[in-house]
């Protein structure tokens, strides 16, 4: 039997480290400021971003983690489609620098790509990447030139999360819209 004080030592976090909820648009100007320290001014040039342009983020998968209250990392979550199904693009994600190697980004990435496959909407979560850092967390290769993206993308950062890790070798085609996807 789980006692009440048991139940609120769960819940409660733990001084210093991260956690996680929803954005806001009171968060905005922290996303946005965040992302220009983490990315610079070249961000805009980026594929990632160029999907983004083209379809829009799911504001009910952007996400904020804060260490004791106070806003330490972003992540957004963009519905797309690949060779007909549909998954998401993670990305941005980024940390702020005065709360790097908490594990905030690690939280954010987990967090966001559990809340958008419990949807059962989609089947993979796609991100350009470091192996180091996304493999661990259950990321795996894509074959490298199956998957388009609008501009130029380094295709061994091309990493992808399913419940089914085969799908990475063999999903193949154009980033396209979530509804033109199955």
């Amino acid at each position: 039997m789980t006692t009440l004080v048991a139940a609120e030592a769960v819940a409660t976090p733990v001084s210093g480290q991260p956690v996680v909820r929803p954005a806001t648009p009171a968060d905005d100007a922290f996303v946005e400021d965040l992302q220009a320290i983490a990315f610079g001014p070249g961000r805009f040039a980026r594929t990632a971003f160029r999907v983004r342009e083209r379809f829009p983020i799911d504001p009910s998968l952007s996400l904020i983690s804060e260490v004791d209250g106070t806003p330490s990392g972003s992540v957004w979550m963009t519905p797309i489609s690949v060779g007909g199904m549909k998954g998401y693009l993670l990305g941005p994600l980024a940390t702020h620098p005065n709360f790097r190697k908490r594990g905030a980004g690690k939280l954010l990435a987990r967090e966001v790509s559990k809340r958008a496959l419990a949807r059962g909407e989609g089947h993979f979560v796609l991100l350009v990447g470091d192996q180091d850092y996304y493999c661990p967390l259950g990321w795996v290769t894509t074959t490298p030139g199956n998957i388009q993206f609008p501009g130029p993308v380094d295709t061994s950062r091309v990493l992808l999360l399913a419940d089914d890790p085969e799908l990475a070798k063999t999903l193949t085609g154009s980033i396209a819209a979530f509804e033109a996807g199955a």
